[in-house]
């Protein structure tokens, strides 16, 4: 039965968008191999394995190599072939640069960028061999715009895009589709582990929920579109305003939302 089933790759997977992303994939009948490196990933593992989903859980930090390679180990075990992989796993920091400790900032990038760059590498090598599979990568609305106090979350981001563009370029005459998700404001933990509690932002009631996200995200990377952008109605026209507006004008929105109450003069 395994091997008539495909089989999906989920990181960030114990709670908010990632959860749900896995969630979404089991209903469509995919098997997982879902990451997280926190110890709320077992009950989301038995979650999806009570609705008849086989599931291999792998607690891991993406954020350090051996971390990735741990999930890739886990994956080859499986003895199966990935039909898709949302690389979802995403941390931010948030605060003035200069104020926020270095290792927050390399932490962002070491997971943001680093870890999705190392695990994309591992996965895509079966997908084009196979010429076949479906890859996600969650960048956010965040990447249209410099992003004042949370800067380098936002620049990963940006890169994220890019790169996520760049390899459905370079893959277009395989069977291999690279999509890009680019959720707004969602009502997740991630302000709060991102220290964003004391921003307009942070403290705004109508975040979009994660699991439309997930859902409208799933529906892009089955038809291979390029990118998404996920959730409200609100999102989704924020996401096509903000491409005509000037750079400095962005960043001074950006702030707006971003600043800290108490940096605010």
């Amino acid at each position: 039965m395994d091997a008539m089933r495909p089989l999906a790759v989920v990181t960030g997977a114990s709670s908010g968008i990632g959860r749900e992303l896995a969630r979404t994939f089991a209903a469509n009948g995919f098997d997982l191999v879902v990451c997280a490196e926190d110890a709320a990933l077992a009950a989301a593992a038995e979650e999806l394995r009570g609705r008849g989903t086989d599931v291999t859980a792998v607690t891991a930090d993406l954020a350090m190599y051996d971390g990735v390679e741990q999930l890739y180990a886990a994956v080859l075990a499986t003895r199966r072939p990935v039909a898709a992989a949302a690389l979802n796993a995403g941390v931010g920091a948030g605060g003035a640069f200069v104020d926020t400790d270095l290792a927050d900032h390399a932490r962002v990038i070491d997971l943001n960028i680093n870890g999705t760059v190392h695990l994309a590498h591992r996965l895509l090598r079966g997908m084009v061999d196979a010429d076949e599979g479906r890859l996600l990568i969650t960048s956010s609305v965040a990447s249209l715009a410099p992003g004042p106090f949370q800067s380098v979350y936002s620049a990963s981001k940006s890169f994220l895009q890019s790169f996520a563009q760049a390899l459905r370029e370079e893959l277009k005459d395989t069977g291999v589709t690279v999509t890009s998700l680019m959720p707004g404001a969602t009502e997740t933990d991630f302000f709060h582990r991102a220290g964003m509690d004391d921003t307009r932002l942070g403290r705004l009631r109508h975040k979009d929920d994660p699991a439309q996200v997930a859902e409208d995200a799933f529906e892009a990377l089955m038809r291979g579109r390029t990118r998404v952008v996920a959730g409200s109605v609100k999102s989704r026209v924020l996401g096509a305003a903000v491409k005509a507006v000037p750079d400095r004008v962005k960043a001074a929105g950006q702030r707006y939302w971003s600043e800290p109450r108490a940096a605010r003069r």
